[in-house]
């Protein structure tokens, strides 16, 4: 059966050359970079390597680089850590539209005594820059922004927040899993003092991530262990992983040019061509500033999950919102921060290109998605067509 992959911003296919860096570190780059020994010296060049590699795309330091197991745990670290550093401040400020890596944790720290101002987004998801400048207070510790929404691909205004919270001398961290790779990200225009990437967003593997921390900034670490990262992260390093994320963000950067000019144009077509053949869709999110890759469309009366089982009938992979809430049957908390009608939230399909795709795999969906949408209304008690 064909397969036409457009899941992307829950996980990515790992590019060829990616597993080609990787296999040398089982048999031979096997060394604990730790020992002693010239074992040991070998990994840990590679991973030096590596972690110049993931400095470089994002414009910093290859010592402001700590790596993680995932984007979660970046998250987690950069905001306890904060936590930490600010012991009598209670206040935390982030947005209603956090991917739950940041949403969960800061409804588990109120439970815990701290208090979370959670900033409203518009009918665009774009973010309410007046709550947001109320919000900022003298007991305020942390604030956790998103760059780019996993689910509409909404690009907040990221240089503008940092400063602002700069002046104020208050910390910001900013989740840019869907962003590395995607977009520019810059270390030394932007002044973020911690941002988390993870590597299977950008074709690297599973249980591998990285959490960039500003140069002075005083990391407490969130796993308590041995000196490794510097002594940011205890745990023996994950070679293999590290190696490949450095290899992937290297790849990334020479694609990005591709994502924002033919990726784009891919994902403008399907767009275009499946609102024009489907009466009652639309598109959510901010249209002017989002990633080039991602679209959120609503397909009103009837439900996502039907639409994904029918498409995956035929092979097409997408997904109803965040792969990390997929197993709810509550709508979208991103979309209904937005006010998206319950009946369109319901009916909406998250669709992630990546590099990969093709012409050919657009062509496939406009082909057999309208039919499957009719299919689905005509079963539909609320479905009545105009």
């Amino acid at each position: 059966m064909k397969t036409v992959y457009v899941d992307n911003n829950a996980t990515t296919r790992v590019d060829e050359q990616v597993i080609a860096d990787m296999l040398p570190c089982f048999t031979e780059f096997y060394g604990n970079p730790s020992s002693m020994h010239h074992k040991g010296a070998e990994s840990g060049h590679v991973l030096k390597l590596a972690r110049q590699r993931v400095a470089k795309i994002l414009n910093a330091e290859a010592d402001e680089i700590l790596f993680t197991s995932c984007g979660t745990e970046s998250n987690n670290s950069a905001i306890r850590a904060a936590l930490k550093a600010n012991p009598y401040k209670k206040h935390i400020v982030t947005t209603m539209v956090e991917h739950p890596a940041v949403k969960s944790l800061c409804e588990s720290l109120d439970k815990e005594g701290y208090r979370t101002t959670y900033l409203p987004v518009d009918s665009k998801g774009r973010l309410n820059m007046a709550a947001f400048e109320a919000s900022l207070t003298p007991d305020t510790a942390i604030v956790s922004i998103m760059w780019a929404n996993n689910e509409t691909g909404t690009v907040f205004p990221i240089r503008d927040i940092a400063r602002r919270v700069k002046e104020k001398g208050i910390l910001f961290h900013t989740d840019a899993v869907q962003a590395v790779g995607k977009i520019p990200v810059d270390a030394r225009d932007i002044p973020f003092d911690m941002l988390s990437l993870s590597g299977h967003k950008l074709h690297a593997p599973k249980g591998v991530g990285a959490l960039y921390i500003r140069s002075g900034f005083k990391f407490a670490p969130y796993l308590i262990g041995g000196h490794q990262e510097h002594g940011k992260r205890g745990g023996t390093e994950n070679i293999a992983s590290i190696v490949a994320l450095g290899k992937a963000c290297e790849i990334a950067m020479n694609h990005i040019d591709e994502e924002n000019v033919r990726v784009k144009k891919l994902r403008d077509r399907l767009e275009t061509e499946l609102l024009a053949r489907i009466p009652k869709s639309f598109v959510n999110g901010d249209l002017d500033n989002r990633l080039p890759n991602t679209s959120s469309i609503s397909f009103e009366f009837i439900e996502g999950e039907a639409i994904l089982l029918m498409m995956n009938e035929f092979g097409i992979c997408a997904s109803s919102g965040s792969a990390c809430t997929s197993g709810s049957l509550e709508p979208s908390h991103v979309l209904r921060a937005m006010g998206v009608p319950f009946t369109a939230a319901h009916g909406t399909i998250r669709f992630s290109l990546c590099r990969y795709n093709t012409e050919d795999d657009v062509d496939f969906i406009i082909e057999k998605l309208p039919g499957v949408i009719k299919r689905l209304r005509d079963m539909s008690p609320f479905w009545k067509e105009d």
